[in-house]
């Protein structure tokens, strides 16, 4: 699909699992950090938002599927009151009754219906209303409840894959951008191959999207990161170290869960599998789109887009499983043990 993309600046996807995956049975050594995840409405960038009843997320009691919207937004540049658009959104659906997890990973850029105001894209539901409105808008497009949402930012991302060591992961194409911003701190500059990534390397991996397939190619290397993020997350000594993991990376978060709801994502996370994962839309249901002189991703069929929702949940593709960011002959020797 030929298009001009906007320069997207990813800010954070595997810091969510530290609430969803990896709590378990050392949870409540990190209950004092977690509770600072909530953020109070005078500390919160979201405060010049009203709660409106229409966009109050549903209350989740425990036994029914559970979503949660994760949301990456780069805070640089703004001026006071001025809140960022998700260019990074993923939904995190729990089944209890399964322990089945999957992953969606959202396209930015698609048309989507904002309810009170007009279509426009999918990031900017955040900017006009805060997370419960980026709830309510993504969740309609899916077909989903959604009760949670995790926002976060670059510094976030790097602090958390810093205070796991870093992240063993294979590269699998050159990737070179020069980003003009802040001094040229976010320029990407990979190689091909199995190397170790730290925070800022692995902040280049995530963001880059200047190859033929952009944004559908990069959604799916989040996807594949966020699973080595949570692998790594689960290792022995990072659950030993979980209550200082918090404490780097709670400062630069936010998320409407109670530090118990988090605990009891974290359970359920630690017992569950990850089941399969996706792109939202898929691509045969998306076409390039101009609105009012504005480039977005149409959506085919919306009914086809909530059924295709619910047959990835019905999905199990941990039979084929390959290890996140292994090299091609890693993974090859894997499958022939």
């Amino acid at each position: 699909m030929k298009k001009k993309w906007k320069i997207t600046l990813f800010s954070i996807l595997g810091l969510a699992f530290i609430f969803l995956c990896a709590v378990g049975w050392w949870a409540w050594a990190s209950v004092k950090e977690i509770d600072k995840a909530q953020k109070p409405k005078e500390e919160s960038r979201f405060r010049q938002f009203e709660e409106k009843p229409e966009y109050k997320p549903p209350e989740w009691e425990g036994s029914e599927r559970v979503n949660v919207l994760l949301m990456g937004g780069d805070d640089r540049g703004l001026r006071e009151g001025e809140v960022p658009r998700s260019d990074t959104m993923l939904v995190a659906s729990f089944d209890p009754v399964s322990k089945k997890i999957h992953l969606f990973s959202v396209l930015r850029d698609t048309r989507v219906e904002i309810p009170g105001y007009k279509d426009n894209r999918a990031n900017t539901a955040l900017s006009l209303g805060g997370p419960e409105l980026a709830m309510k808008t993504i969740g309609n497009l899916m077909g989903l409840d959604i009760q949670y949402y995790v926002y976060a930012d670059f510094q976030g991302f790097i602090k958390l894959v810093d205070a796991l060591g870093g992240v063993d992961f294979y590269v699998e194409k050159d990737m070179k951008w020069t980003d003009n911003a802040d001094g040229n701190r976010y320029d990407i500059n990979l190689k091909k191959g199995q190397q170790h990534l730290d925070g800022d390397k692995a902040l280049q991996y995530v963001r880059f999207r200047h190859d033929k397939l952009s944004d559908f190619s990069r959604t799916e290397r989040q996807r594949q990161f966020l699973k080595a993020v949570a692998l790594k997350l689960m290792d022995g000594w990072n659950l030993i170290k979980l209550p200082d993991i918090l404490s780097e990376v709670v400062p630069y978060i936010e998320t409407n869960m109670t530090s118990n709801d988090m605990l009891k994502l974290g359970t359920l996370g630690y017992n569950s599998h990850q089941a399969g994962s996706a792109q939202i839309p898929p691509m045969d249901l998306v076409f390039d789109e101009n609105v009012n002189g504005s480039a977005m991703l149409g959506v085919r069929n919306r009914d086809k887009l909530k059924e295709y929702v619910q047959e990835v949940l019905s999905t199990d593709d941990t039979t084929v499983e390959e290890t996140p960011g292994a090299s091609p002959s890693a993974s090859s020797a894997a499958a022939q043990n």
